[in-house]
């Protein structure tokens, strides 16, 4: 799967979206309306454990994933993923 976004994070969305849009038309309302980054051992510079906290919305409600990880895509990759699912659970859809 490939995406292109204004920057790695948005990309990964947009790779993850196309990849199951088809069976889950359901997702283009999900829209993510927050993403904040954490560092969750300071002192350790680049190799820090790093959390991830994506807000996500339908229209009428919101919820946050989290992800952690050695690095912030990882994280991303794990909050975004949990945000749809979660997402489609809460329509009954997964």
């Amino acid at each position: 799967m490939t995406g292109e976004g204004n920057g790695p994070v948005n990309a990964l969305d947009q790779a993850l979206r196309s990849a199951i849009e088809q069976a889950y038309p359901e997702i283009a309302k999900f829209e993510l309306i927050d993403f904040k980054v954490r560092i969750l051992d300071q002192g350790h510079g680049t190799d820090a454990i790093t959390r991830v906290l994506i807000e996500t919305t339908d229209g009428a409600s919101s919820w946050v994933t989290v992800g952690v990880g050695a690095n912030v895509i990882e994280a991303s990759w794990e909050a975004l993923a949990d945000s749809l699912t979660y997402g489609l659970l809460r329509h009954h859809l997964a």
